[in-house]
């Protein structure tokens, strides 16, 4: 399936090498593309690891074993699979993701939990062992490659290649973070989002890692939506190599913890957004805040219920400042909320004030900021100080041109 790219995407940043990282790209041939589908990374001996994960409750083996893999805390290897989610596969789906781990630890000398493995795309066809096997002995040998092609090669139906880094400051040392994310449709995540992968050669514990990835995965990749789906594959992990040199991060109170919190919570929502801006058929980009709230958490759900709305999508795609369907999603969200203080703003421009439309409401520059390709709706809910911004995208007939034929 060919598919233009889209009208939001961003291009690919210049990003620096990680000590301790090593990536590889090969060709398993999981789907008859001519394409690298098959991503190595190698991780130095010692590497924290921390990760977030689908709730779906039928997840692939792949988000099993991570989460075993995660709680131990360690990590010498990812490998990731694109073409093939091996999701709802049984027995045989889980063998394959074993069959890999043993293989790459075999080839490092490490545990096979300390093999992260992540596959991706059609649900319910078991990963072919011996390409899967053909495809792992042939990217362990493979000349080593940069971020751009890593991030190109765990992709299915993405348009554009995404990636993000940032720096810090831990005392006197500065430690770099680069995140290469997967993901287009299929998207409402509860813990993470798509394929996500963070690489950082700060020295920083499991504890801690997992801690603040935590944290800026609520904030981030759990504040976006293509279209209300949650993946059985949905990961995002962490991997921290301690190549920095830096003294290492335990908790918020060491000196530079905030700094390298900001810069992974910075990675984080760069990668979400590229995954909005390359929703399936996307042509705007749509910030929905919320204020307030009766809670964070109040207006991040009212938030999710406005912009999975695909009335107000359409709305959205079309031009259409059609303020009543947010209201519609208000009210059907099953937060604390009161018809008579709802505000609505389009771009900065107010439609309607507690529970009222505008006196003398000008839709013309609402029209206007319609007509660009960046979207941003206010709601103040005026019960509470809670506040939350989700991003969305429209729903053009884009998405369902791609969804009707994805298996093909």
């Amino acid at each position: 399936m060919d598919l233009e790219t889209s009208p939001l995407a961003r291009p690919f940043p210049d990003m620096p090498p990680i000590d301790g990282v090593t990536l590889r790209v090969a060709r398993a041939r999981y789907k008859d593309w001519d394409r690298a589908d098959l991503t190595y990374a190698e991780l130095a001996a010692g590497t924290a690891l921390a990760g977030v994960f689908t709730r779906n409750v039928c997840c692939s083996s792949e988000v099993e074993l991570g989460r075993e893999s995660v709680a131990a805390g360690r990590a010498r290897a990812l490998i990731v699979n694109a073409g093939n989610s091996n999701a709802f596969t049984g027995y045989r789906g889980r063998e394959a993701v074993e069959q890999i781990m043993g293989q790459v630890a075999g080839h490092l000398g490490c545990e096979a939990a300390e093999v992260l493995v992540s596959s991706t795309g059609v649900i319910g066809v078991p990963l072919p062992k011996d390409r899967a096997r053909e495809g792992v002995a042939s990217v362990l040998t493979a000349e080593p490659c940069g971020w751009e092609d890593a991030a190109t090669a765990i992709g299915t139906t993405d348009t554009f290649t995404k990636g993000a880094t940032a720096t810090a400051m831990i005392g006197e040392t500065k430690v770099t973070l680069n995140g290469i994310i997967k993901g287009s449709g299929m998207i409402a995540p509860d813990m993470a989002t798509m394929l996500g992968y963070i690489f950082t050669d700060a020295a920083v514990s499991p504890e801690f890692l997992q801690q603040c990835l935590s944290a800026a995965n609520k904030c981030t990749y759990s504040c976006i939506t293509v279209d209300s789906d949650t993946s059985t594959s949905d990961t995002v992990l962490a991997f921290a190599t301690g190549k920095a040199g830096n003294a290492s991060l335990t908790s918020f109170d060491d000196p530079g913890a905030d700094a390298f919190m900001a810069a992974l919570e910075d990675v984080c929502r760069q990668l979400a957004h590229l995954v909005v801006r390359d929703g399936e058929g996307a042509s705007k980009f749509i910030g929905v805040t919320v204020t307030g709230a009766d809670s964070d958490d109040s207006a991040r759900r009212v938030g999710l219920a406005i912009a999975n709305s695909p009335l107000v999508k359409t709305a959205i795609a079309g031009g259409d400042a059609n303020w009543g369907r947010v209201v519609m999603a208000v009210g059907k969200a099953g937060e604390p909320a009161d018809r008579d203080t709802l505000s609505i703003a389009f771009g900065g421009h107010w439609a309607a004030k507690n529970g009222l439309p505008v006196e003398d409401y000008d839709e013309g520059p609402v029209a206007k900021h319609l007509e660009g390709q960046d979207i941003d709706i206010t709601v103040d809910l005026g019960i509470g100080t809670g506040r939350a911004t989700v991003w969305t995208c429209d729903l053009t007939h884009g998405y369902i041109s791609i969804n009707a034929d994805y298996r093909s």
